[in-house]
């Protein structure tokens, strides 16, 4: 499987709309995202995949190594030419994801991974990504789980996230995705395996605030911490689903993963 690792350094800004591989101080998020793409490889082997909302195309990369062909889709015309340049592998389209400049039913999995909190019109999004599957087609769409990316905050209220437009939790992604007309066949949540779990209770009880508020005051980082963070792989996180006792349940995880099914 296609190896990204800090050595790939990219030459997208850091800007904080989307993660990129090859920074230390980004490897965090870059991992957190990688563990989705890692899992969702196996479902994509053989298929004709569209990327919805590529970002900096590490994940179609990696897609594209199980998958007969991904072609990606993206809007900004800087980060289309980078994902075309650096990822050949990967047919890259410049494209609005409200409406996707592909035929109907002509797709067999749509990926869209850290996407839909960034799109204002997410049923329309969603309707799109049901359009061009096939039937038997699968949908699997990733988002921050609102609960805990953005604790007490409501379904109506704006992020704090300036890139974000509304966060969703899981009962809610489902439902929209339900809407759409896809059957949904699984909801599972990514959580911190026992290493980052380490991790958080070593630095005051979260790896991920420890981040934020050196980012926030623009100190420079300790070097136990950078170090730490370096060192974290995607295999150090772990997808869930629900469990029978009600531990480790969707809500309480980091971040969201519909799968969902055309049936017609």
């Amino acid at each position: 499987m296609l190896d990204i690792g800090p050595a790939q350094t990219s030459d997208l800004p850091l800007t904080g709309e989307r993660t990129v591989p090859g920074l230390d101080v980004e490897n965090y998020w870059f991992r957190r995202h990688e563990a989705v793409y890692r899992a969702l490889a196996p479902a994509c082997a053989g298929a004709v995949v569209l990327d919805a909302g590529v970002g900096e195309g590490y994940g179609a990369a990696l897609l594209a190594t199980t998958a007969r062909t991904v072609v990606a889709l993206e809007l900004d015309p800087a980060v289309a030419a980078h994902v075309a340049a650096r990822y050949p592998q990967v047919p890259t389209v410049r494209a609005d994801l409200q409406a996707f400049p592909v035929a109907d039913a002509s797709v067999d999995a749509v990926v869209t991974l850290q996407v839909i909190e960034h799109l204002w019109d997410q049923p329309g999004f969603l309707a799109e990504c049901a359009r061009v599957l096939r039937p038997g087609g699968r949908l699997h769409c990733a988002t921050p789980n609102r609960l805990t990316f953005s604790p007490g905050a409501g379904p109506g209220d704006r992020p704090l996230n300036p890139f974000h437009t509304r966060e969703l939790t899981g009962a809610e992604l489902a439902s929209l995705i339900t809407d759409a007309g896809l059957e949904v066949e699984a909801l599972t949540g990514l959580h911190h395996g026992p290493g980052l779990r380490e991790l958080d209770a070593r630095h005051g009880g979260s790896v991920i605030d420890a981040q934020i508020a050196l980012a926030l005051s623009g100190e420079a980082w300790p070097d136990g911490l950078a170090a730490d963070v370096a060192a974290v792989t995607a295999d150090d996180f772990d997808l869930r689903a629900d469990e029978a006792d009600g531990a480790d349940d969707v809500d309480a995880s980091l971040d969201l993963l519909v799968s969902a099914v055309r049936r017609a």
